[in-house]
This record gives structure tokens, C-alpha cells and sequence, in this order.
């Protein structure tokens, strides 16, 4: 398995944040960004959403960061680590807008990108921004294909169900020709749809369990086994983690080795922590005493 993270800051989940986070801002992102590259993580994390319904921000949070400025932000001060849009919400978006603003990030970071698109499920955000919410399904299917013609193409061609496009340059393009697109979602339907036509599923809100029954009910379908080489499953725990907690390393292992016998290829780890520093500490110590048990992380 490979770790990468579920970047803290950037968004204020009120089930993950911790109390320090609400005043932090870019200093504490980068020094955070700086260390997981240094330490060989795979992969940081941001989520998009526009604007939160105030009724909504207690269980969704109100913080969410601009993926694609944060990350052009964070592309500057590293070298290697990946940036996983965790996820775009892609009926938001005409394909070729993102293919031409996240090729521009994907060439400023060298080919870092791994692009994470999901249908949405908050209603009255597609209301705001005058999106279609009940005719999303297609639209965000025919985008998905529509983003494997464009991304990396300076003169891209595609005639599909609700995007066509022919004779126009997108200049920058993307240095990923096949730049890897994982899908979000909880569901049976999002796994279909990662395992037709991208090439991975990056889950959210699932336990264990749940996950397992998903997982084990694809293996069984036509879907599965015409699956794309490699197929990543990108799982993320529920619980909080915390590496530097005496006779945790044992712990933590185990319930890792449990994400990777349901078929995680990848993680986005979360820690519990409460400061920078002891965030850094934990960092640190996993990378160290935990991520070698799998895999250089």
C-alpha cells in the first residue's frame, strides 16, 4: 500500500478537525506539505465545494479550501509528493474547463496530479450554481469520458452524449496524457462507475465493514474482472490514528493490514492530533515505524 493524506486545514470536517486548525491557514498547510514530501507520503488531499448551506455546515463542515489554488500553492514548495482532488465535483464543471486548469496545475507540478472526480450529492449547491442535480448521473459519466479525450491533448476531439468539442487548442495541456482519475462516492453505483471508466475508487463515509461487502460484491461482477491494470482502491479509515500514542504501533498495524486484505492499494491517512508540532510528530512516526511494515510510504 501506498499512504498519502487526508490533508487537515484545507478542510474542517466537525468529525476530524481539530481545535487548532480553525486558525490556521497557509504557513501551517505548507509545513505540512513540506514534511509528507520530505518523508516520501504519496499523496495530499482537497476537497471542493463552493458554498456550504449554513443548515448544512454542522454535519458537512463550512471549510473547504480551492483545490486547485491550494494545490498550485503547495506545488511550489515541493518536489515530489502527488496532489489527489478528493474530489471535484464534476457537474459543476465543463470538462474542458477542468482539463485546461488542472493541465496547467499537472504541468506547473511536473505530471503530480491525480485528478478525483464525484457526481455530488449536495443539492442546493447544484441550485446556487445552477447546475442540474437530477440529471447529473449521465452528464458527470459523459464528462469522465470526455476528460480522458482532453486531458494532456493540445488539440483534444470528443463527441459524446452531452459534451462534444473539435478544432480548438488548450495550451498549456496537462504533461499526463493518461493522468489517473479516481472516483469518488459510497455507493455500489460509484464502484461500478470507478471500475468502467476510471482508473480508481477513492470512497469516503464508509466503514470497514461496508466496505468489505462493496468490494467483495464487485469481485464477483463482469465489471472487476475487465477492471483497468492497475486498479486502485484508495480507502480511508474512519477512526483517527495516533503513531506517537505508546503501544499504538501494534494497533495501528493491525487495522491496516485489515484495510489491506479488503483490497486497499492506497490510503488517506487521518491522525488525531492537537497542534502543528504533535500533527509533524505523527507524521514522522508513522512514516517511520508504521508505513514499513507495507510499503515504502
Amino acid at each position: 500500500m501506498r499512504f498519502g493524506l487526508a490533508t487537515p486545514v484545507v478542510t474542517c470536517h466537525p468529525a476530524h478537525a481539530a481545535a487548532w486548525e480553525a486558525e490556521a491557514g497557509p504557513a501551517e498547510i505548507a509545513r505540512i506539505a513540506e514534511a509528507a514530501d520530505r518523508l516520501g507520503y504519496h499523496h495530499l488531499t482537497c476537497s471542493e465545494h463552493v458554498a456550504i448551506p449554513v443548515a448544512v455546515a454542522p454535519a458537512r463542515g463550512a471549510r473547504y479550501y480551492d483545490p486547485l489554488a491550494t494545490f498550485g500553492f503547495l506545488a511550489a514548495r515541493t518536489e515530489r509528493i502527488r496532489f489527489a482532488t478528493h474530489v471535484v465535483v464534476l457537474p459543476y464543471h465543463h470538462p474542458l474547463a477542468i482539463a485546461k486548469r488542472y493541465g496547467t496545475l499537472d504541468r506547473l507540478s511536473g505530471g503530480r496530479l491525480i485528478l478525483g472526480v464525484g457526481v455530488g450529492t449536495l443539492a442546493e449547491e447544484f441550485t446556487l450554481l445552477g447546475a442540474d442535480f437530477a440529471g447529473r448521473g449521465p452528464r458527470y459519466e459523459d464528462a469522465i469520458r470526455a476528460l480522458r479525450a482532453a486531458f494532456g491533448r493540445r488539440d483534444p476531439v470528443y463527441a459524446g452524449s452531452h459534451y462534444g468539442f473539435a478544432d480548438v487548442l488548450v495550451d498549456p495541456c496537462g504533461v499526463q496524457r493518461d493522468v489517473p482519475i479516481w472516483l469518488g462516492g459510497r455507493s455500489g453505483r460509484s464502484l461500478r462507475r470507478a471500475l468502467a471508466l476510471a482508473d480508481g475508487w477513492d470512497p469516503f463515509g464508509l466503514s470497514l465493514a461496508e466496505l468489505d461487502a462493496l468490494l467483495a460484491r464487485a469481485r464477483e461482477s463482469r465489471g472487476w474482472a475487465a477492471r483497468p491494470t492497475p486498479f486502485e482502491v484508495v480507502l480511508t479509515p474512519e477512526e483517527l490514528l495516533d503513531p506517537t500514542a505508546a503501544d499504538e504501533a501494534a494497533r495501528l498495524a493491525d487495522l491496516l493490514a485489515r484495510y489491506r486484505a479488503v483490497g486497499a492499494t492506497a490510503m488517506n491517512l487521518r491522525f488525531r492530533h492537537r497542534s502543528l508540532v504533535h500533527y509533524l510528530e505523527q507524521l514522522d512516526a508513522f512514516a517511520r515505524t508504521i508505513a514499513p511494515r507495507f510499503t515504502r510510504c
